[in-house]
């Protein structure tokens, strides 16, 4: 009896405003439809999420005087250019670093062996002959394992490349049919909702602005710390800089974590290629100065208007939407983060008068 009255004034307190039960059901339906058709839907929702980075620039360009079918060519043409460009040249300039780097691993792996023997022959109270063994062994299985990861993902890629070609021209116009007619298709889904929708609107109005400004200021920030990172590599005459700047623009998804795991594969690079030397302490002084740099001005002055969240749910929301959906799971863990925020602090609460 006790639980049944527990539960009574939870549901009371909770779920007695009908606005709170249509909005959960909203988003139980929406985060099933994503996690079950996600693949199914990817197309779309990845024509989406570009369609709702680029509405930004078309609502500048409209509110300037420019008309809204001319601003939606603009702004489209600049996205194929820019998709384009990345097609064919970033990719390919990636695949072949990437390919030179793999092709380098069992040279790497000497080297590290070396290295290990000559920590042995300076300290051989902290290094002995079965450590070094063990590590060097470890090193060649993760080796051999990445490879052959890489392999089966390229001669599986090479099986999907109709699907890839289908998705290049499908997303494209899916974004311009987004973009052209959006007051039409949003006139055709609000009916759909109930007519009094006054908590969704709230949370809607509130997560709109704070959505927006991260997902552009994120996008914005990968395409600085990438050229920054890749003009910093090359300057010092780096191997692999281009690979290791997107790396390093990639890794400011992951708040915290991405910036402590991306420092191992440029402190290696730059180890097997210059040695303990000089050059080797610059490279790793310009990456620590460029981690600086984009933790301390350039995020801040992206996201000054970011939801304050706590490190602990930054790292909780990474790991979990990450874990569900995968790179857009990690590119939208803290607007998701923030409507997780927003909905608790927004939701509709009143006292339970059961006895």
């Amino acid at each position: 009896m006790a639980l049944k009255q527990i539960w009574q004034r939870w549901t009371s307190r909770y779920f007695s405003d009908e606005q709170a039960v249509i909005l959960l059901i909203l988003l139980v339906v929406g985060f099933t439809a994503v996690l079950w058709l996600g693949r199914m839907l990817a197309p779309f929702l990845t024509a989406l999420v570009i369609a709702f980075l680029l509405q930004g620039l078309v609502s500048r360009l409209t509110r300037r005087g420019v008309p809204h079918l001319v601003a939606v060519i603009a702004v489209f043409l600049v996205f194929i250019g820019l998709l384009l460009a990345v097609v064919l040249l970033l990719i390919p300039l990636v695949w072949t670093q990437l390919t030179g780097l793999l092709q380098e691993i069992p040279y790497i792996v000497n080297q590290g062996h070396e290295l290990l023997e000559l920590l042995e022959a300076r300290f051989p109270n902290l290094v002995s002959p079965e450590q070094i063994q063990a590590w060097t062994a470890m090193a060649g299985r993760e080796a051999t394992q990445l490879g052959q990861r890489l392999l089966a993902l390229s001669i599986a890629s090479l099986g999907n490349v109709m699907t890839l070609i289908i998705y290049l021209i499908l997303v494209p116009i899916l974004v311009l049919f987004l973009l052209k007619d959006r007051v039409l298709l949003l006139g055709f889904l609000l009916p759909l909702l109930p007519e009094k929708r006054t908590l969704m609107s709230e949370i809607w109005v509130e997560m709109e602005s704070q959505l927006s400004n991260y997902v552009r200021g994120k996008v914005v920030e990968i395409l600085i710390v990438s050229a920054v990172s890749y003009a910093t590599f090359a300057l010092f005459g780096l191997p692999y800089a281009l690979l290791l700047g997107m790396l390093v623009g990639l890794s400011t998804l992951i708040p915290y974590i991405g910036a402590a795991v991306i420092t191992l594969p440029v402190a290696a690079v730059a180890g097997f290629h210059f040695g303990l030397t000089q050059p080797f302490l610059y490279v790793i002084v310009a990456y620590g100065v460029i981690q600086a740099l984009d933790g301390n001005v350039l995020a801040p002055l992206l996201f000054a208007e970011a939801v304050n969240l706590h490190p602990v749910s930054i790292i909780v929301a990474v790991l979990f939407f990450g874990g569900i959906w995968g790179f857009w799971g990690l590119f939208f863990s803290i607007p998701l983060a923030t409507l997780v925020k927003a909905l608790l602090l927004a939701w509709p609460r009143q006292e339970s008068r059961l006895t």
